[in-house]
């Protein structure tokens, strides 16, 4: 069977597709990240390739709805990657199936223009503090999404059982987006999902290191400091780091290639 050819690749969603957490080493844009690694091995099998990132940090799924699905459409691709709903989760409330009615409505509409649709399930949020008290919520939702995935005939990248992500090198010190590491491995990924050869390899991260207690407390304390109260603030003033930005690739073009990793 011959491999499968795709000439418009549209990314859709927030941060996750953003590609926050690996830097740029071309200077275009602040970060490159799974999906431009991904449109980079596809331009190299079509003269005519086109991608288009709107992926923007902080995005809720009714923003990614509202402010990306018509501009995807319009774009007539046939490859359409969307990861949302992981911001609405880690709010203090929350519908999940509410939520998920909204999501599968946009994803029917995407399946529904004969595209290759390619959808997540969230990461597993193990082991304690803020993010494993809502571990529960998002085996919920990724039940759901698989659902959705199934009855829309869509791909499914299932995060959740991706176990090496258990490795902290594959995240930055946020513990909330995927370091360069991470994204290599989400690249690889999305291209054995959807049928893709390449020869993109994971990055070799060698033996994990290993900390006394009182190394890992004081990275718990920094963490707690530069990140997790900053964070909180900016949930309780309602802002966002994605407000007033824009998509780095609003409209298909040719990914700018970065240097072989």
């Amino acid at each position: 069977m011959s491999e499968r050819v795709f000439h418009r690749f549209v990314a859709m969603g927030d941060s996750f597709t953003e590609g926050v957490g690996d830097p740029d080493p071309t200077g275009t844009h602040e970060y490159r990240g799974w999906a431009d690694r991904v449109a980079e091995v596809l331009a190299t099998r079509a003269d005519d390739f086109g991608f288009a990132n709107l992926g923007v940090r902080g995005k809720l799924l009714r923003q990614v709805i509202d402010e990306q699905l018509a501009d995807t459409l319009a774009m007539r691709p046939d490859l359409v990657t969307v990861y949302a709903g992981a911001n609405d989760l880690i709010r203090p409330q929350v519908d999940i199936d509410a939520l998920v009615e909204e999501y599968d409505a946009m994803i029917a509409e995407l399946a529904a223009s004969g595209a290759t649709v390619v959808l997540w399930t969230g990461a597993d949020t193990h082991g304690g503090g803020i993010f494993g008290a809502l571990r529960g919520r998002f085996a919920i939702y990724n039940e759901l999404v698989r659902e959705v995935a199934e009855r829309r005939g869509c791909l499914l990248v299932d995060y959740w059982r991706m176990r090496d992500y258990r490795d902290a090198r594959l995240w930055e010190f946020d513990r909330m987006h995927m370091s360069t590491a991470g994204h290599v491995r989400m690249a690889i990924e999305v291209l054995d999902v959807i049928g893709v050869r390449h020869a993109v390899t994971p990055v070799d991260l060698g033996p994990a290191p290993v900390l006394t207690p009182a190394e890992e407390r004081a990275v718990k304390r920094r963490w707690r400091r530069d990140f997790a109260f900053p964070w909180v603030m900016r949930r309780v003033r309602g802002i966002s780091t994605g407000d007033g930005r824009p998509p780095k690739y609003p409209d298909l073009t040719v990914p700018v290639m970065a240097p072989r990793d």
